[in-house]
């Protein structure tokens, strides 16, 4: 570890490194046991290699089988339901022609599930959201178990999906593995201007025509949603961890650069990316507790997206390495705030890119001690060559990658330097009290919102919450708890249908903050809004025991979330349980009886909300 590494992130590492020592052991001892075997098709049965390679040309059976040729397992997660996963429809063959023309060999190893939740925001379906992630990481393992792979690529981009993908690549911890984006989609209607129609159709003063245009506008062809949610999240931290091509992250889809970047990958994870030899290392091996540690630092550095506080404690754990929400509210005192994307700011993913993006972020935390520099990646150069951003060589027939420095600054309203930051400390904050333990996302709140003091009305669904709000029943400073939506409850589904109409509230001068144990995603606008509440409601957790009228503070300067009643009465109080005929009705219907086993096996939300440990 270097010496110039600031304090508090060598600490912090330290201290994950020494409470995960004997899971992390364990792991790596398995790692090396898989990686001393021999290759799949001189380890397996003959009728074995022969199912494998059965659907492939001849040319590659012969590769695989005869001349022991590296063979890469593709994992996708195309579809064209999701703008974002959209264009990888060609990617394999892209893939498999590269890797043809390196002397390997490719193979589709098998897709996995990916839903958007653009599409199921508010509906029961979002309710399987949270719990796709490890459905995902289950669809990876499944597909890399055919055990033949000497290397893996992994195809994905948003919300559950990336972490799935990365959860099931680290139980195949053993292989080369390079993540491969798609990018983001060109700017449309903006997102400032697409909340103001959202808050106007809130209120009625907009139709669903109008409504419906904009939002036609705002999302309308390939690539990911342009605001820095969960999806766009994802890409910076896989470049922070060294996972990806370096700079490749939000390289738009039609960009005439999308496919070398591709090819570029087949080249990184068979080790001949550039002029020197250089092994790709095992994923596992990979990702340390300083690699986890960089992520969470580009996390906050950026104001990400608040569901990685439990997609990257799952991720960790799946490494050997255990993380939780102390170790990132200590590191958001000391990381400073470097961009401001919406909902943080006005700017979109494509403007970030256009001032350095994850590369000018990534290479003043670097220099700044921030970040460990002296980890492994895909790459020989290390994680500085990932503050770097990619073009193709001037007049270049052959489409060569050419990389330059992200730096110097260019558009300080979107990015700055460690020295002159937007906020001295991260975006994220870590709450407690007799509440329960919750993060919110202060990066996006203005000043004068980050304490909010105001009676209680609870609610024990979004749709009550809005029925209310049409109703004009919240005029007033208040405080909305709504609960029964953590991971054991109904799956932990984004809430962001709250958005509008306490952003009207909030807009009409009322001091107005939301407390539950759902999720908020990075699109939680600038409504202060305590999530992850746990322990949650239906696991018995304190926020079952508040009724309506019951002062609540919510200090994010304090880092505090209490009810402001005596201790003794708060103790007495009867923990309400949640209702038997919502229980059921958040259980069935458009396949949520599937997932009964996961909501009732799923740990906390600060541990990962897990249901495979």
């Amino acid at each position: 570890m270097s010496s110039s590494t600031n304090p508090t992130v060598r600490d912090v590492t330290d201290r994950i490194r020494e409470r995960s020592q004997g899971l992390r052991s364990a792991y790596l001892t398995r790692l090396a046991e898989l990686r001393s075997r021999d290759r799949g098709s001189d380890r397996m049965g003959c009728a074995n290699v022969a199912h494998a390679v059965a659907g492939i040309p001849a040319n590659d059976k012969f590769r695989v089988v005869a001349e022991r040729a590296p063979n890469i397992g593709i994992v996708t997660a195309y579809n064209d339901m999701l703008s974002a996963h959209a264009p990888y429809q060609g990617y394999p063959d892209i893939i498999k022609n590269e890797a043809r023309g390196l002397g390997a060999t490719a193979q589709v190893a098998g897709g996995v599930p990916a839903m958007c939740d653009g599409v199921t925001q508010g509906t029961p379906g979002m309710e399987l959201s949270l719990f796709s992630r490890d459905l995902i990481a289950m669809s990876t393992a499944v597909a890399l178990t055919h055990d033949m792979f000497d290397a893996a690529l992994m195809l994905g981009v948003c919300d559950k999906i990336v972490p799935g993908l990365l959860i099931g690549a680290l139980h195949f911890g053993h292989l080369p593995t390079v993540f491969v984006p798609a990018g983001p989609m060109p700017s449309g209607l903006s997102n400032g201007a697409k909340s103001k129609v959202r808050e106007q159709a809130a209120q009625g003063l907009v139709g669903r025509q109008g409504l419906l245009d904009a939002e036609m506008a705002a999302y309308h062809t390939l690539g990911t949603c342009t605001f820095y949610g969960t999806a766009n999240s994802n890409q910076m931290l896989l470049e922070a961890m060294g996972l990806h091509v370096p700079g490749t992250a939000f390289i738009q889809p039609g960009d005439a650069m999308r496919e070398t970047l591709t090819r570029e990958a087949v080249r990184t994870v068979l080790g001949k990316a550039g002029n020197t030899p250089f092994d790709c290392p095992p994923i596992g091996v990979m990702v340390d507790e300083r690699c986890i540690v960089n992520a969470m630092v580009a996390l906050l550095a950026t104001g990400g997206s608040t569901n990685h506080l439990i997609h990257w404690v799952a991720v960790a754990r799946a490494a050997g390495i255990l993380i939780d929400w102390d170790d990132f509210s200590k590191l958001s005192d000391v990381v400073p705030l470097l961009s401001r994307v919406y909902p943080n700011g006005s700017a979109d993913v494509n403007e970030f890119q256009a001032s350095g993006g994850p590369g000018f972020v990534i290479g003043e935390l670097v220099d700044a001690g921030l970040m460990h520099a002296d980890v492994l990646t895909v790459r020989s150069g290390g994680i500085r060559e990932f503050a770097n951003i990619p073009s193709l060589a001037s007049g270049s027939d052959d489409k060569r990658l050419q990389w330059t420095p992200a730096a110097p600054l260019k558009n300080e309203a979107v990015t700055r330097t460690v020295e002159s930051p937007f906020s001295a400390t991260g975006g994220l904050k870590l709450l407690s009290g007799n509440l329960g333990r919750s993060v919110i996302k202060v990066s996006s709140v203005p000043d004068d919102r980050h304490v909010i003091e105001a009676p209680a009305r609870v609610f024990d669904s979004q749709a009550a919450l809005q029925k209310a709000f049409t109703a004009g029943e919240l005029e007033r400073d208040v405080v909305c708890v709504v609960r029964w939506q953590g991971p054991q409850a109904n799956g932990m589904p984004e809430l962001h249908k709250l958005t509008p109409p306490l952003s009207v509230l909030q807009g009409k001068g009322f001091r107005v903050a939301l407390v539950t144990d759902g999720r908020m995603s990075g699109a939680s606008g600038k409504i202060p809004a305590a999530i992850h509440v746990s322990p949650e409601a239906a696991a018995g957790g304190p926020l079952a025991k508040v009724r309506d009228g019951d002062l609540i503070r919510l200090d994010s300067v304090a880092g505090t979330l209490a009810v402001l009643l005596p201790e003794d009465e708060w103790a007495a109080r009867k923990v309400a349980t949640m209702p038997e005929a919502q229980r059921i009705a958040d259980g069935h219907g458009l396949g949520r009886e599937l997932f009964a086993g996961m909501r009732r096996n799923a740990l906390t939300a600060e541990e990962g909300a897990c249901s495979w440990l």
